[in-house]
């Protein structure tokens, strides 16, 4: 049940980094993304989408140690503090993404943002 949850949130990371990935490349996706404000991202969101790209690579890295479908890492204590402090982080993100004035960022991201940190919750419990 564990590989499953965690290919699961391994597949819904990837997809949003290439939603990600394309707001990096200038895409006109903005309205979905970063408070919906502009319909091209500016410069300086361009690249914190790049960066949320690295982020979660990183997510999906620890999620695969957690249910051990890597081992990379040794001591299986740090892949359980970090699966959790992930989790946070993405039951976290679900507050900006409410708060949005944009309909458009509401409908796309807060669902995703609710199954991100279920999973990730689910994952880190497992």
């Amino acid at each position: 049940m564990t590989t499953t949850l965690a290919t699961v949130f391994v597949v819904l990371l990837a997809m949003l980094a290439a939603f990600q990935l394309a707001l990096a490349a200038g895409l006109p996706f903005g309205r979905f993304a970063w408070g919906g404000q502009n319909k091209v991202l500016p410069a300086r969101l361009r690249v914190g989408s790049a960066l949320s790209v690295v982020a979660y690579a990183i997510f999906a890295f620890v999620a695969l140690e957690r249910a051990d479908i890597t081992s990379v890492i040794s001591v299986p204590l740090v892949s359980i503090i970090a699966m959790w402090v992930i989790a946070g982080f993405l039951a976290l993100s679900i507050l900006p993404n409410l708060a949005s004035k944009s309909r458009h960022e509401k409908r796309l991201m807060v669902p995703v943002s609710l199954g991100l940190a279920t999973l990730a919750i689910l994952v880190a419990i497992s």
